[in-house]
């Protein structure tokens, strides 16, 4: 098995580890439509050397009409080991945002059984605004055998979340902006209800981060927890707008000392979408 990392890791670090023969770096960038980015033209006209474009919206469960679920693990299993990732490998993650999607990247590999995962801190963008090294087109490395170990603790479906209204098992943290959660501000995918899952609370993912697009200390992100009223001993689940920013919500919890987070996957894209579950505004 591959040596564990932490979840998170410095430009200084991946820069000083780069060429390490067990090491994969994967750009895992996604962006919501708004935005009109190619994530995989964008990573064709530059990325971190030897980085892998690590495609979100291809490695997903097609049969599902909510966007970038997760797949069986033997799909996972086979699409990552085409990338030329082994279960042995090291594997740094990057976005170009920063810290949108890299983190549900680093949530898919680890749901799989992967722990040897970080996401870069400050991603693409401070890498580039500190004059590191970039290449252009893309890298294409051998086919490597990965072994999926699903890890079901860290995933909650649907089902979950309905159970959770009358029990509270778990308390819901939700990620998107304020106004979508809400419902003052309407969903930008058409056909979905605005508010949030009833008695869930709102920490907008983008406060975990500095204005360099680096992810808070600590006692910072408690500090943050704390006015949102999540108690950081008892379970909770992490949900936004499609299963994305779900997962840096995830990572901003565990670095802040939560032990037990698992994310929604389907989130609002599919409690949004249906008409016999209960929505709450305001």
């Amino acid at each position: 098995m591959s040596q564990s990392l932490p979840r998170v890791v410095s430009t200084e670090w991946l820069a000083g580890a780069l060429g390490s023969p067990d090491l994969v770096v994967l750009d895992g960038s996604l962006y919501l439509p708004e935005a009109k980015r190619d994530p995989r033209g964008d990573y064709r006209k530059g990325h971190i050397p030897g980085a892998v474009f690590f495609p979100i919206d291809e490695i997903r469960d097609h049969a599902n009409p909510v966007p970038v679920m997760m797949p069986s693990p033997a799909e996972f299993a086979t699409k990552v080991g085409a990338l030329g990732v082994s279960s042995n490998d090291r594997i740094v993650v990057y976005d170009g945002a920063p810290f949108f999607s890299a983190p549900r990247v680093a949530w898919m590999f680890r749901v799989m059984g992967h722990d040897a995962i970080a996401v870069l801190d400050g991603g693409f963008p401070k890498w580039c605004m500190e004059k590191r090294p970039v290449e252009t087109g893309e890298v294409k490395r051998s086919p490597a055998v990965f072994k999926a170990r699903y890890r079901p603790e860290l995933v909650r479906a649907l089902e979950d979340m309905h159970r959770n209204l009358e029990s509270h098992a778990f308390q819901v943290a939700d990620s998107r902006g304020p106004g979508r959660f809400s419902g003052r501000e309407p969903e930008p995918r058409p056909g979905m209800r605005s508010g949030h899952i009833p008695g869930s609370v709102n920490v907008y993912y983008n406060n975990l981060l500095r204005p360099d697009g680096t992810i808070l200390a600590p006692a910072e992100l408690q500090n943050i927890f704390t006015a949102a009223k999540l108690n950081l001993n008892k379970p909770i689940v992490t949900s936004c707008g499609g299963g994305v920013t779900a997962c840096a919500l995830l990572l901003g919890l565990e670095r802040a000392g939560a032990r037990d987070v698992a994310v929604y996957d389907g989130s609002w894209s599919e409690w949004g979408a249906r008409q016999d579950v209960p929505v709450e505004t305001g």
